[in-house]
């Protein structure tokens, strides 16, 4: 078993194909099942149970699994450690929710791409678990999301802290007449969006359980629905006062303990932490940081 071995492995473990296998790979199809069933009499355990619609890993693939992302992982750090002179530069995969994005990024990235211009960097947006998992997968070699994350492969550092707020039909008046509305919705992104999570748990804490959503793709949308009277929703305060200002919609604030929100930054402990990487995550100094986590005075509207 070689390095070669297990990268062909782990191919056909994420794509779940021979075929879609061979095509990543740059081979034929007949190839990659001669070196598989090769690797499965060397080590003389079956790694796939192989089907009409693909391959599905056995007990003993899902076993070997894990050490064939790690090496792979090793090998790739240790390239790109020995091409990283101290200049950055090459490609970046950076994942960010949609709201930092918007509130946070423009900016910095900016400043980045014109500090760092040999940098091909890409920025993809996602919800928390969305971006949780890429990073674990080393899809990408960082991502900001909510926090706090707390995954022992992760290395993750408060960048940002947001004060939430909900946001409501233009007409609503004050919270509690908007909870005790008949037929009332929430209007949030999709599954593992952590903003949604926190509302869900607001309204538990207020014994409003069971309500039905209103789920969407883009924060356009939400503001949209909110501001035709189809439900509310949870979002950073600094994100909806252009909106609320519009009169597009009624903004309630929150007590301190439910409305502060960290943005974290996280990336896998076992990473290389490369030149690009490093430039990227200057910025985010411990003065920076100090600045950004301050408390943010009380104020009777919105950002």
């Amino acid at each position: 078993m070689d390095v070669a071995d297990l990268r062909l492995f782990e191919v056909v473990a994420r794509l779940g194909g021979i075929n879609r296998a061979a095509a990543e790979l740059h081979t034929v199809q007949s190839n990659v099942t001669t070196r598989l069933r090769l690797l499965e009499t060397e080590l003389g355990v079956r790694l796939f149970d192989r089907g009409r619609r693909g391959v599905t890993l056995t007990a003993a693939g899902r076993r070997l699994l894990p050490y064939a992302h790690k090496i792979r992982a090793e090998i790739d750090n240790a390239r790109r450690a020995v091409v990283d002179d101290g200049v950055p530069r090459g490609p970046m995969t950076i994942g960010a929710l949609e709201t930092t994005m918007a509130l946070r990024l423009s900016p910095l990235l900016a400043d980045y791409v014109a500090a760092c211009p040999e940098v091909d960097l890409t920025l993809r947006a996602g919800t928390t678990a969305e971006l949780v998992e890429a990073v674990l997968r080393r899809d990408m070699e960082g991502a900001f999301v909510c926090g706090p994350i707390r995954h022992p492969e992760l290395i993750e550092e408060t960048v940002f802290r947001e004060e939430l707020a909900v946001i409501a039909p233009p007409s609503s008046s004050c919270l509690e007449r908007l909870l005790a509305q008949p037929n009332l919705r929430i209007v949030v992104l999709r599954a593992g969006c952590s903003y949604r999570q926190r509302l869900e748990d607001l309204l538990a804490r207020r014994g409003v359980i069971g309500l039905r959503l209103l789920e969407f793709g883009t924060m356009e949308a939400v503001f949209a629905s909110v501001a035709a009277g189809l439900g509310f929703s949870l979002l950073p305060r600094a994100l909806v006062g252009p909106i609320w200002r519009a009169g597009r919609v009624a903004i309630h604030m929150l007590p301190a303990a439910e409305s502060q929100v960290d943005t974290v930054f996280i990336r896998r402990r076992d990473g290389l932490l490369s030149s690009a990487l490093a430039a990227f995550l200057e910025p985010f100094s411990e003065t920076t940081k100090e600045v950004c986590l301050a408390q943010p005075r009380r104020r009777s509207s919105p950002d």
